[in-house]
């Protein structure tokens, strides 16, 4: 048995990197998937991948920085697949820059793309949660957690996310949603990007993991999504889950 079969979710940022482990990961445990992003070639890619294992997916091409596109892939979402059950706060813009060097502008793309982003999805898909007792992923950072050298405009933005997401948790409690953190280290293509013009920065960072290597977007990270809203964990919200192969102390 499908341990997400007859639910929909929506995944913000599902054409790429983490995002698309997800919406992968999903689709095999049974789920209906919205992916949306900015660029529609690589959600098609996504959708495409997903049609050929059998899974179904829509595609929804939107900045979740603008809030009525954030309203309209809630929308769609519903009006495809009768339903919410999953949202996936995943879609993150940020530049990486010391502290003194970070300007006004760095963080108010971080905030509009990260915790403004996620407030309103989790405020337009309410009452769609509140039907289906649905669940909440929102996308934390280990950097922001260990407040890592050069991403302070990105830390600021994903401990809001952190903050929100603890607050959701207390009062959606109520309505049966579960509102949860997970903070990964996958090779997407934007670590693989940082890497390839900082290799120090590479060996660095692996070193640094435990388990010796950085997560797989799909197998490391969307298929612990994919238990974390699952019933299997239905007695789990508010919580931080950090997927990084114990590269932070508990």
């Amino acid at each position: 048995m499908q341990r997400l079969s007859g639910k929909a979710a929506l995944v913000t940022g599902g054409g790429q990197g983490v995002g698309r482990g997800i919406a992968l990961a999903f689709a095999a445990e049974g789920a209906a998937v919205v992916i949306t992003g900015r660029t529609e070639g690589r959600l098609k890619e996504t959708a495409e991948e997903i049609a050929a294992r059998g899974g179904r997916a829509y595609t929804v091409v939107g900045d979740v920085g603008e809030r009525d596109d954030v309203d309209r892939m809630v929308a769609e979402t519903v009006r495809e697949f009768g339903r919410l059950d999953v949202l996936v706060n995943n879609a993150q813009s940020s530049v990486q820059r010391p502290l003194e060097q970070t300007s006004y502008d760095d963080v108010e793309l971080a905030y509009r793309s990260g915790p403004l982003a996620a407030f309103h999805a989790m405020r337009s898909a309410l009452p769609h949660l509140k039907a289906s007792r649905g669940s909440v992923v929102n996308l934390g950072s280990s950097a922001a957690v260990q407040g890592e050298a050069g991403f302070a405009a990105y830390a600021m933005a994903k401990e809001a996310v952190r903050g929100l997401t603890r607050v959701a948790a207390r009062e959606w409690g109520a309505y049966g949603i579960r509102v949860n953190v997970v903070c990964p280290a996958a090779l997407s293509p934007a670590a693989q990007a940082f890497f390839a013009a900082h290799p120090d920065k590479a060996e660095s960072v692996v070193a640094g993991i435990p388990l010796g290597r950085m997560g797989d977007p799909e197998t490391d990270i969307g298929r612990a999504v994919a238990a974390l809203v699952s019933d299997d964990m239905s007695y789990l919200t508010g919580a931080t889950l950090m997927l990084e192969g114990g590269r932070t102390p508990g």
